[in-house]
């Protein structure tokens, strides 16, 4: 017997299956995680959001992956424990940054981290043009200091500068580390060590909407967008998937327009667009070995 419809929605499955849609939805829920964390800080400190999205991620993690711990190297934890530092120093920083500056500000200033491993390892003359670029779109943003905080500046350089580090760890990690055990194990090592800031500023963390939010950054912000980028890495380009991820600026600015009406200039929306040019020029025209893998989107 044929079944009505059968054939339009196994078309729709598949569609929504494709790689790049997979990688775009991960795109658009880490930023959207980012905006609802961003919604609570009136009530729960920056420190504590991401304490606890942190921790909320770890233990989902945890429960799905069960790592194996035995037999292991201390070379293989100390990669691990390095990796988990720079996976909570950057979403402390970028966090902190988040309360100074909009969403897509922040994450336009952040993504100089991975942009310069891009421009860094490809050791190409015209990448010059890729530098110039998002010098440009840095410049910009410095136009309206009236509207810039330079505290929050510093605090997404703090987190571009994690980042680029967790680029590393993160493929040092996954060489040594199953799935993603090494994942799980690092973000529990980045809850461990901000449980002692969190508790310093956990004011607010009783409410029991704020741990339900907490949760749901977690999974939006980490678990969803690690998972579909497993899946859609496995079919995709390298190349094309560092492509996509240029994309990140735009879709945090996009996000907070819609959740927190977080409005930006004409000025700082031209910087933005430079810097997304700039990470998509120099992706795509870099060495493919030094794109970023699963692991590194921004947690």
């Amino acid at each position: 017997m044929v079944q009505p419809f059968s054939h339009g929605g196994d078309s729709l499955r598949a569609r929504l299956a494709h790689p790049v849609v997979l990688v775009l939805i991960g795109i658009a829920s880490v930023q959207v995680g980012a905006t609802f964390a961003k919604s609570l800080f009136d009530e729960v400190s920056p420190t504590a959001m991401v304490w606890l999205r942190l921790s909320m991620s770890a233990l989902i993690l945890l429960a799905i992956t069960r790592p194996r711990v035995r037999g292991l190297s201390r070379r293989d934890w100390l990669v691990v424990v390095a990796f988990g530092a720079s996976l909570g120093m950057m979403n402390w920083a970028i966090y902190q940054s988040f309360a100074r500056l909009p969403i897509g500000i922040a994450v336009t200033i952040e993504f100089i981290g991975p942009l310069t491993i891009a421009l860094v390892t490809s050791r190409r003359a015209r990448d010059l043009v890729w530098v110039a670029l998002a010098a440009a779109g840095v410049v910009l943003l410095g136009l309206e200091p009236g509207r810039i905080s330079v505290v929050g500046v510093l605090f997404a350089l703090l987190a571009g500068v994690c980042w680029a580090a967790y680029i590393v760890l993160s493929k040092a990690t996954g060489a040594r580390w199953e799935g993603l055990d090494g994942l799980a194990l690092a973000s529990t090592v980045a809850a461990v060590a901000l449980t002692p800031a969190a508790l310093a500023y956990a004011d607010g963390l009783g409410a029991p909407h704020v741990w339900l939010v907490g949760l749901m950054v977690g999974l939006m912000s980490s678990v969803v967008p690690y998972s579909l980028d497993l899946v859609a890495l496995r079919s995709i380009k390298p190349g094309l998937y560092a492509i996509l991820m240029s994309l990140e600026p735009a879709a945090g600015a996009l996000a907070a327009i819609v959740v927190l009406h977080e409005g930006l200039s004409v000025l700082q929306w031209l910087a933005i667009a430079c810097v997304v040019v700039a990470s998509a020029g120099a992706t795509r025209t870099g060495k493919p070995e030094h794109h970023v893998p699963a692991e590194s989107t921004p947690a």
